[in-house]
């Protein structure tokens, strides 16, 4: 059939221009009168309607929410994309206790190691005896489930005749938005795209039109399995019959026309995007990587900047082609990459990794790979990139260079120290859970005492042990391991800890108000503001210990820079509990690292924090690093 009916629909639809009733924009109609389905030939008259409301005056109609991916993203950290998804979806200083924490010397180990949090997970499936009865669930629920969009039809293994398709319109109990349902079933399933044209014949044979949905579908499908040529067909069919295109349709069209010799026309397209909304990080990064392919920098540059400007978050595709991209053309054509100068491709790259330390953004693995290539490509600068992890001290293990501190300096303390009081101690949801006179009575409370050198979240300490009955025994284990090392310890508890209980006994919880300051706050009381207040008006020495991993509280900042102060404050200072703490022994915690991971460089040498594993979560760094070093 191949692109044969496409050419048939073109001319059919010239064929029947006199029958159309343009009676409202994006939306043809047919004399029925004239011509009805049985009067059609065999080669399918096309005739195109749609279903949804347009919006009049303009060429576009927005069909998308708006939705902005912050450096961080979701929850999970995936190095690769599901393309049919998105397609279809469209420590102590100067004082020398640095070392006085009694840390595990394995390194790494800290619950902000990247694939941490799936580990544990896993790990505490095994011990509860589970995680081979999921498998097998799993298994099953994976046999029966169905993909989405496949659960009311199964698509043919071969292209159908029109009388076919009917036959099995009829088998299905409820044939309602037939074609819709299987057009979904065949782009799910990756089915040839002939089976895709056969079903489209047939649906313009039994109702004489195809609906704009059904072409959107349609246009999914080619889009996703790289059949460009037809998507130039559909195009111009569309464009002929429909007044405006929603955003979704001039996506893939932004997408397919970028990848061949008709991209030019790919920016065109952008352009009458921005008349309407702001286009997407995707539609920017097709464009600009098409311009790169074909050489002409300055138009790749300048989109990039337009990105950059309205606040969107480039892909790290986008960044990929542009580290690819340096004195690389498909068509030779040496004129357009002589606008953009090397010097200045090279100063605008470098701009690229000081955007990703200013964002704590971790390349991909594959990103990290271009830039290694770019560096070394640099002949005359004699670059040379190799992996490597750091020592537990912070150094380079390939260069020897000593990485940044994960220390704030007393500038970053003080402006961090100034936005979590003004923003989560002093917030409007913070008495929601607290009262301002408790709040206030806590503050008298820690300017009467000493600069505390380490604060305690009871309540969550308490439950790390699971045996309930046991909570006052593993804080007070953990208590004793702090004062033992010459610490002074705040211990910040609820009222109802001083209750006699079989979880809270009387003589456990009298000895740790002997071993560490108390204050014990309403049982309805949010501790965690407290514990920030505690930590941070002691100091930047001060750590705290707490599973919690504050998130909560961190997105009540109020940009991305202090939020990404916050982490790097939090990954210096926060103490977890390593393993499992019996009554009498010492306590161990998890390693706090000495350097920051961020992209660094020092003039001769950029180290870089990249991501090689799927498993990290939003609040996990990376482990792996390029090191880029300079030879003199």
């Amino acid at each position: 059939m191949g692109s044969t009916m496409i050419i048939k629909v073109r001319i059919c639809l010239k064929s029947l221009q006199p029958l159309f009733n343009r009676g409202r924009p994006g939306l043809l109609t047919i004399k029925t009168g004239l011509c009805k389905s049985s009067q059609l030939p065999t080669a399918p008259r096309f005739l195109c309607t749609r279903d949804s409301k347009p919006i009049l005056g303009g060429r576009l109609t927005d069909m998308r929410s708006s939705r902005q991916a912050d450096g961080q993203g979701g929850i999970k950290n995936r190095t690769t994309t599901h393309r049919r998804d998105e397609l279809w979806d469209n420590t102590l200083e100067e004082r020398g206790k640095n070392d006085t924490f009694r840390q595990r010397p394995s390194f790494p180990k800290s619950v902000f190691s990247a694939g941490t949090a799936k580990r544990t997970t896993e790990m505490l499936k095994r011990k509860a005896a589970l995680a081979s009865r999921d498998e097998e669930d799993h298994e099953v629920d994976t046999e029966e489930r169905t993909p989405r969009g496949v659960g009311k039809v199964q698509p043919p293994d071969r292209p159908l005749s029109p009388a076919e398709w009917r036959t099995l319109k009829e088998s299905l109990a409820n044939p309602r938005r037939f074609d819709i349902q299987m057009m979904c079933a065949l782009f799910t399933s990756g089915a040839d795209l002939n089976i895709a044209k056969s079903l489209l014949t047939f649906v313009a044979m039994e109702t004489g039109t195809l609906s704009y949905e059904l072409l959107l579908r349609y246009l999914t499908l080619c889009v996703s399995g790289g059949h460009d040529a037809e998507v130039f067909d559909i195009y111009d069919i569309m464009q002929g019959s429909f007044s405006s295109l929603d955003t979704g349709a001039c996506s893939l069209f932004i997408k397919s026309f970028s990848r061949t010799v008709r991209w030019r026309e790919a920016v065109d397209m952008l352009h009458e995007i921005k008349k309407v909304l702001t286009p997407s990080s995707r539609n920017y990064g097709d464009v600009i990587a098409a311009a790169v392919l074909h050489g002409d920098m300055s138009t790749a540059w300048a989109l990039y900047d337009e990105l950059i400007e309205k606040g969107l978050n480039p892909h790290q595709e986008t960044w990929s082609a542009l580290f690819k991209g340096s004195g690389q053309t498909e068509d030779g054509d040496e004129k357009e990459s002589e606008a953009v100068s090397q010097s200045e491709h090279q100063e605008r790259l470098l701009g690229i990794l000081l955007y990703m330390r200013n964002n704590q953004i971790y390349p991909q693995h594959s990103l990290a790979s271009n830039i290694k290539t770019w560096f070394e490509s640099l002949t005359e600068e004699k670059w040379t990139g190799s992996w490597t992890s750091p020592t537990p001290k912070g150094m380079c293990s390939c260069c020897g260079s000593e990485l940044e501190s994960i220390q704030l300096t007393a500038e970053e303390y003080q402006h961090l120290k100034d936005r979590v009081m003004t923003d989560i101690i002093r917030g409007q949801d913070v008495f929601n859970k607290t009262t301002p006179e408790e709040l206030e009575q806590f503050k008298a409370f820690v300017k009467r005492k000493p600069a505390f050198d380490v604060v305690v979240d009871g309540l969550n300490v308490a439950n790390i042990n699971k045996d309930k009955s046991k909570l006052s025994e593993m804080l007070l284990t953990v208590v004793t391991e702090l004062e033992r090392q010459g610490l002074a310890v705040l211990v910040l508890g609820r009222k109802h800890m001083l209750r006699p209980s079989r979880s809270w006994e009387r003589h456990n919880m009298n000895l740790i108000r002997q071993k560490a300051h108390c204050f014990f706050t309403e049982n309805i009381s949010e501790d965690d503001p407290f514990l920030l207040y505690g930590s941070l008006h002691s100091g930047n020495h001060c750590r705290f210990v707490s599973r919690d991993l504050m998130r909560d509280h961190k997105a009540c900042l109020p940009d991305g820079a202090t939020r990404r102060l916050f982490f790097k404050w939090q990954r210096g200072h926060q103490l977890v509990v390593d393993g499992y703490v019996a009554a009498g022994r010492r306590v161990r915690f998890q390693s706090i690292p000495s350097y920051d991971t961020i992209v660094q460089t020092s003039g001769s040498s950029w180290h870089i924090p990249y991501d090689d594993t799927e498993d990290r979560n939003t609040y996990e760094v990376p482990q792996r690093w390029l090191c880029l070093s300079k030879k003199h």
